[in-house]
């Protein structure tokens, strides 16, 4: 992983739950946000899962999360980073 991908090697999770369901809430201090890939199927064969590549093979975990959500989004932390969070029904 490259600094200036990952300005910032904390993240932070944080679980809440109230009458609609349970949110799982992620904090980096990255200022991009996700970007999901474009659909496709997939296999191992793939993933590029060399060290060099490891960056690469992002994007995908954002299809998983909104096909098990609710309600999911992103929003920007004023205080810096983003916040992505995903609600679940108990």
């Amino acid at each position: 992983m490259s600094a200036a991908a990952y300005p910032c090697e904390e993240i932070r999770l944080q679980l809440s739950r109230d009458e609609h369901g349970v949110i799982i809430a992620v904090w980096d201090a990255a200022h991009a946000l996700p970007q999901a890939k474009p659909m496709a199927e997939l296999t191992l064969e793939d993933l590029d899962l060399s060290e060099d590549a490891f960056d690469d093979n992002g994007g995908w975990g954002l299809h998983i999360v909104q096909a098990l959500s609710t309600k999911c989004g992103v929003i920007r932390d004023p205080a810096g980073g983003k916040w992505v969070w995903s609600r679940m029904r108990p």
